[in-house]
């Protein structure tokens, strides 16, 4: 039987780089977004490319609804799903008073909601078999939340505190667990807001590539969490020596307007 990796947010940025660079190590796929036709030009090309089986699905996992209906599509396909990425994430800027609710109430079900439904859907079936891996994308942001990104911060913490915890539960099942926390990247997450704050300005966005080779390297051969990049696993530590009124300050100002 075919052994897959489930990625999902596969159509772009470091889901897009880490589907080509796990295709490229022979590893089936299994490919979820919302655009259609980025799937299936994916599939095209990577199944020509690599000679691998391509699967896509395509959902919106701002509704945990579509997460639970994910599982059921695989599980009704008999695919077997021993590595599962859970990506897919979106973020927002501003004050918060000011922000749609609607958005965030949706960034919560994707960014949490969803990861939740698939980590435990996926992690029984796994432990089940005594084998398996799971890698949550979390950010810098889960050890640094920010002013302006108040929902998205959070959202992101919790993704890496679940995500270690559940790994603490599953050691010795077979189960790995781990959690991939990039700083800035250069993707299309990044609104024209985002990208003229004084953080982009301090810290220069990584090329998606080269995140998406330490989410490969971690996936498949590594433990706990990773922090991609020297500089914001120092950024990363601040917090550790730095006192929370100052810190805070730090924080408001990068994330504040260019001036």
């Amino acid at each position: 039987m075919k052994e897959y990796v489930l990625l999902t947010g596969a159509s772009s940025g470091i889901g897009y780089e880490m589907a080509t660079q796990l295709a490229a190590k022979k590893l089936n796929l299994i490919l979820v977004a919302r655009n259609e036709t980025k799937l299936q030009q994916m599939q095209k090309e990577l199944t020509t490319t690599y000679g691998i089986s391509v699967q896509y699905i395509v959902k919106d996992l701002s509704d945990v609804q579509a997460a639970i209906g994910l599982y059921k599509d695989v599980q009704r396909e008999k695919l077997l799903v021993t590595a599962l990425v859970n990506n897919a994430g979106v973020g927002n800027y501003g004050h918060f008073i000011e922000t749609s609710l609607e958005e965030e109430l949706k960034m919560i079900e994707l960014n949490i909601s969803s990861v939740v439904a698939l980590t435990k859907l996926f992690a029984k079936e796994m432990a089940s078999r005594k084998s398996g891996k799971i890698m949550n994308v979390a950010s810098l942001l889960s050890f640094l939340p920010f002013p302006y990104y108040s929902v998205y911060s959070a959202t992101k913490a919790f993704v890496l505190a679940f995500t270690e915890t559940i790994a603490a539960e599953l050691e010795g099942t077979g189960v790995v667990v781990t959690a991939l926390c990039p700083g800035p990247v250069d993707t299309g997450f990044n609104t024209d807001k985002m990208l003229s704050t004084n953080n982009f300005k301090a810290n220069k966005p990584m090329h998606p590539k080269v995140v998406a080779q330490q989410g490969v390297k971690l996936l498949l051969h590594g433990k706990g969490k990773k922090v991609v990049g020297f500089t914001n696993w120092f950024i990363s530590n601040l917090p550790r020596f730095t006192p929370d009124s100052i810190m805070m300050k730090i924080k408001k100002n990068l994330a504040s307007q260019k001036k």
